[in-house]
């Protein structure tokens, strides 16, 4: 198992931990390492396996997904929990990422794309499926709820880097962009989260699309488009 990235899976459907399963073995970067049916076997498994990635459903029996997930959260905010799911309600999306999710994905994606994104959440990306980007959009666009820090003054390179943390972007291609050293991006979002009371990118990345960010509403899970201007 040496140099492979450790996935909890949490799903109280046996047929489809069995089709993770077998996802996850297309990957030799990738082993599954424990599954879980509740939160009471996903808290004991993360405990005694400490993967390096949980993939979550939110429909568990029991106690709600969206429960364990800040609970995995509050007891280690180290492992990427990544949202797998049918549910494309906008209350689900928006409380996932709040909860500190780092990504939500969706059931009926192509599977290759649901391994690419595992790698980018593994890496401190904040992926989404597709399909939910205007959903996202409705949730944070204009006339939506503006969330606390308004008024919070940035820097110019701050406000660079939280648009492109907020378009799902790993540091080292924000520091390609910016022409600085990965180090340097590492230690401005550190910054930025003190600034801001947040605990992670995933924070970021909503705050900055409720407070307007970027140009277009929405984190993507892949194209890393070109630079979208200078900062307001």
């Amino acid at each position: 198992m040496t140099g492979h990235q450790g996935v909890l899976v949490v799903d109280d459907h046996p047929l489809v931990r069995k089709g993770i399963a077998q996802l996850l073995a297309m990957d030799p970067a990738l082993a599954l390492v424990g599954e879980a049916r509740d939160q009471a076997e996903a808290l004991a498994a993360v405990a005694r396996l400490k993967p390096a990635l949980v993939l979550l459903d939110l429909n568990l029996a029991g106690t709600s997904g969206l429960d364990t997930l800040r609970v995995f959260r509050a007891r280690w905010p180290q492992i990427p929990v990544l949202v797998l799911t049918v549910s494309d309600a906008e209350e689900d999306l928006v409380a996932a990422l709040k909860g500190g999710a780092a990504g939500y994905l969706l059931k009926d994606m192509e599977p290759e794309d649901i391994l690419r994104d595992i790698h980018r959440a593994l890496h401190g990306d904040v992926v989404l499926s597709p399909r939910l980007a205007p959903v996202l959009a409705r949730a944070f666009g204009p006339g939506s709820r503006r969330a606390e820090g308004d008024g919070i003054s940035m820097s110019d390179r701050e406000r660079q880097i939280v648009r492109r943390v907020a378009q799902g972007k790993s540091n080292k291609l924000v520091a390609r962009e910016l022409g600085i050293a990965e180090g340097t991006v590492k230690v401005h979002i550190k910054r930025i989260l003190r600034k801001l009371t947040l605990h992670s990118r995933v924070d970021i990345a909503v705050w900055a699309i409720d407070h307007g960010y970027r140009d277009t509403p929405a984190v993507p899970s892949r194209n890393q488009g070109a630079d979208e201007g200078p900062p307001e």
